[in-house]
């Protein structure tokens, strides 16, 4: 009888040891993808997805932690590592609509409840006939803000000419577009029109891309989609892919930032420029605003 009770006590243990075994091998052979859920709470997450066309560099900024998600808006142009020295900041990712020409901004920035950039004051922009028909739109584009209700910071994304809900004020606003979630709002702010044939942001373009989000729980998402070195000349991603790429991050809302030879991102004293020349070499384009995240 003794005997026998060992021997189930044996094949017991042997069966589990086994389960144990087969659980962990599967666990290992199934691709993780970082989440909101899944991150340290309270710690920045950075990680990169290779895909088919493109390499997406991700930051994960939690709700109600320590860091900040602010604007900044240099007087010339600059780097994103320029921008990072300059305010020490733990990131930073480039942000608004600028005119390289002028480097005057073309895209409404407030910081610390201050107007310190109106496109309506770049002459090159409301002096342009080709674009006339569109400056109501383009004064009224999606911004990403930062409200403070009470005591708690709280980011959202509205159009520039929707008021702070109410018991919040408005701390800091930049914008760009097209809103990518929940909707995109590629004819009314992207100006696509399919009759004359205009897309001036090449939103079914395959190209560098840099977007923002919040998810559900008010952490921030910030993306910069880049080329592939190997296929420089057909590599990015499309404004509608992007929408769908913000969605399996955790954004219910997102939008688009400037874009192109402007996709920038710098992280942990590291760099990553989203344009590649034919060569597959990185083009380091300065800009006019960005998105910092900072210690509070």
């Amino acid at each position: 009888m003794g005997l026998n009770v060992r021997k189930i006590k044996l094949l017991a243990l042997i069966l589990i040891s086994l389960a144990m075994a087969l659980w962990f091998n599967l666990r290992s052979s199934t691709p993780s993808i970082p989440t909101i859920a899944s991150s340290p709470p309270k710690t920045i997450r950075y990680f990169e997805r290779t895909l088919p066309q493109s390499i997406a560099h991700i930051l994960l900024i939690p709700a109600n932690s320590r860091f900040l998600v602010t604007p900044a808006l240099s007087q010339k142009v600059a780097t994103v590592e320029e921008f990072a020295q300059k305010h020490r900041a733990v990131a930073i990712l480039n942000a608004g609509f600028f005119d390289p020409a002028n480097q005057k901004s073309t895209s409404y920035i407030v910081i610390q409840g201050k107007l310190v950039a109106n496109p309506k004051e770049n002459e090159r922009l409301v002096n342009n006939p080709n674009l006339k028909p569109y400056l109501s739109q383009i004064f009224n584009r999606t911004e990403f803000r930062r409200y403070l209700c009470g005591q708690t910071i709280r980011y959202s994304i509205a159009v520039h000419s929707e008021s702070p809900p109410a018991g919040c004020q408005l701390v800091d606003a930049i914008g760009a577009g097209p809103r990518l979630l929940p909707e995109l709002t590629l004819v009314k702010e992207g100006f696509v029109d399919n009759a004359n044939k205009r897309d001036a942001l090449g939103s079914n373009q395959l190209n560098a891309r840099t977007a923002v989000g919040i998810t559900r729980d008010g952490s921030v998402v910030l993306v910069m989609v880049a080329q592939k070195p190997s296929v420089s000349a057909n590599s990015g991603v499309s404004l509608p892919a992007l929408a769908d790429l913000m969605k399996t991050f955790g954004a219910d809302k997102a939008m688009n930032l400037d874009g192109g030879s402007s996709s920038s991102l710098y992280y942990n004293g590291k760099s990553f420029y989203g344009k590649v020349d034919l060569e597959g070499n990185p083009i380091k384009r300065p800009v006019k605003s960005v998105l910092l995240v900072q210690e509070n």
